[in-house]
């Protein structure tokens, strides 16, 4: 019955890798990369280490796996978020299709100072008084 759930984990976390790895090929501009990245592989990388886990069934390697997984969890969000910040404050363009920038506007690139919704009304109240 293990094998069964060895087999089933292990199948579906290759599956979940591939088709991370087919979406990076696949995907028109960075950010949506990085997305795929971070939902399928994580997810994939998940299910391999619990079959890991359910393979060896001892506690020291289950509670590696777990730790891995917390990490994993804990870590790719923030890598994503920290290489798309950063791919768009360098410059790099959405795709052609993308029609939400909630950005646009409110970064400033010489200073690199980033505003918030009420900084802007802020600012744009302040250019209006002045003119």
């Amino acid at each position: 019955m293990i094998d069964i759930l060895v087999y089933i984990t292990s199948g579906l976390g290759a599956l979940f890798v591939l088709l991370a790895a087919i979406g990076t090929l696949r995907m028109p501009d960075q950010y949506l990369r990085i997305s795929v990245n971070t939902k399928a592989a994580t997810l994939g990388v998940g299910l391999l280490l619990i079959a890991a886990a359910l393979f060896f069934l001892e506690t020291s390697v289950t509670t590696r796996v777990l730790a891995v997984i917390i990490f994993i969890l804990i870590t790719a969000p923030v890598g994503a978020h920290l290489i798309g910040r950063t791919s768009y404050f360098i410059g790099n363009k959405l795709w052609k299709n993308s029609y939400i920038d909630d950005l646009k506007g409110k970064y400033n690139k010489t200073t690199h100072d980033l505003k918030g919704l009420d900084k802007t009304e802020e600012n744009e109240e302040e250019v209006e008084s002045k003119s």
